[in-house]
């Protein structure tokens, strides 16, 4: 399966008082992030896209930490 392992990944994987913290600093930075995005970046189709982005990256650094930095 090389560096990825579907049973791993596609499982859950409990929350800890550590990861908790982790999720609370990613989502906390994105939001402010994302205010900052708002209040100067024109509405345009540029802003939705960086908008989306900061989600994804987001999501992703939660997966990242959900599944410790591991893909098996």
């Amino acid at each position: 399966m090389g560096d990825f392992d579907p049973e791993y990944v596609f499982s859950h994987h409990s929350s800890t008082p550590a990861k908790l913290a982790d999720y609370e600093a990613i989502h906390t930075g994105a939001k402010a992030f994302a205010e900052v995005i708002l209040a100067h970046v024109p509405e345009c189709s540029d802003r939705l896209a960086v908008l989306r982005l900061l989600r994804e990256a987001s999501m992703l650094a939660c997966a990242a930490v959900a599944l410790e930095g591991r893909l098996k």
